[in-house]
């Protein structure tokens, strides 16, 4: 199932992280939309040095204290880490410790929502988190950008 953005209050939350050269310079975006389909927020988060798997992982914790902060109740998470979504879902295992750690965080920040539904999407459809998480890679050792002590793009 896939939730349509303007219907049954389900809000969409778009994630994606990344590392150049695994571990190495890190990042991760979310972007938020809220039931109407209106892009409510949007930020980069920089990593400084960790692997892509963990910059997915932060993606979505960072992604999901947006979406609570916001007043988001029932969400739909998208990311194309086809791994993340299926561990998260069970589907796969989580061999890692802190994976499992990172992963046992996530679903605590989950539980303030009523639900909760993972989506795996192509990497083309994931264009604007993707474009954040490439920005706070580009950003490195986890500074904010000059005058945004907040860390939100707004673009």
């Amino acid at each position: 199932m896939t939730a349509v953005a303007g219907t049954d209050g389900w809000w969409v939350l778009w994630i994606d992280g990344g590392a150049r050269g695994n571990p190495g310079p890190a990042g991760a975006g979310a972007v938020l939309h809220d039931p109407a389909g209106r892009r409510i927020a949007a930020q980069s988060f920089p990593l400084g040095r960790t692997t892509n798997n963990d910059a997915e992982y932060a993606g979505l914790i960072h992604g999901l204290g947006m979406a609570r902060n916001a007043g988001a109740r029932r969400l739909e998470i998208r990311s194309d880490s086809e791994l993340l979504v299926r561990q998260m879902t069970g589907e796969y295992r989580i061999r890692a410790p802190h994976l499992q750690e990172a992963a046992a965080r996530a679903r605590e920040a989950a539980q303030a929502f009523t639900e909760v539904l993972f989506t795996a999407i192509p990497r083309e459809a994931n264009r604007e988190a993707d474009r954040l998480a490439n920005r706070a890679m580009d950003e490195g050792g986890g500074g904010r950008r000059a005058g945004n002590p907040d860390g939100m793009v707004r673009s």
